[in-house]
């Protein structure tokens, strides 16, 4: 198989994995779209709105809803920025680094249970396909 058509055909198994492993979380009313700008922050330790809203490629205004509404499940803390009294810093607070972990237990036993029902062999190959994606994804 020629790259390109092989670039095509993984492409498109990793981007519908990894849909189904997103859609795959344990009964709550968190949006997709609050779960990405709450991992964002975990990622990153802490940012403003506006560097939150650059990460997740939304204007300000979309990030000051979805930031209302984590802060007001308390799941993420705003301090003052240090050098810029204009600015805030958004952060994580304990209870979502929790509800992070919920769903990233929730992801992982799905997709464990679908690589269960593999052979050995094909679990194998998996492993090692993982490997070279890895490597492609570093380089």
């Amino acid at each position: 198989m020629p790259a390109t058509q092989l670039a095509t055909v993984l492409r498109d198994a990793i981007t519908r994995l990894n849909r189904r492993v997103r859609q795959t979380r344990p009964v709550g009313d968190l949006t997709g779209t609050q779960l990405s700008a709450l991992t964002s922050l975990e990622l990153a330790g802490a940012l403003t709105p506006r560097e939150l809203a650059d990460t997740e490629r939304v204007q300000p205004p979309t990030m000051t809803k979805i930031v209302a509404k984590l802060e007001e499940r308390g799941l993420v803390q705003r301090t003052p920025h240090p050098t810029d009294g204009r600015q805030v810093i958004l952060a994580v607070t304990d209870p979502g680094r929790r509800m992070l972990a919920q769903f990233e237990r929730a992801r992982n036993e799905w997709l464990a249970g679908r690589l269960a029902e593999l052979t050995p062999e094909e679990r194998d190959v998996l492993r090692r396909a993982a490997e070279i994606l890895q490597k492609v994804a570093r380089d």
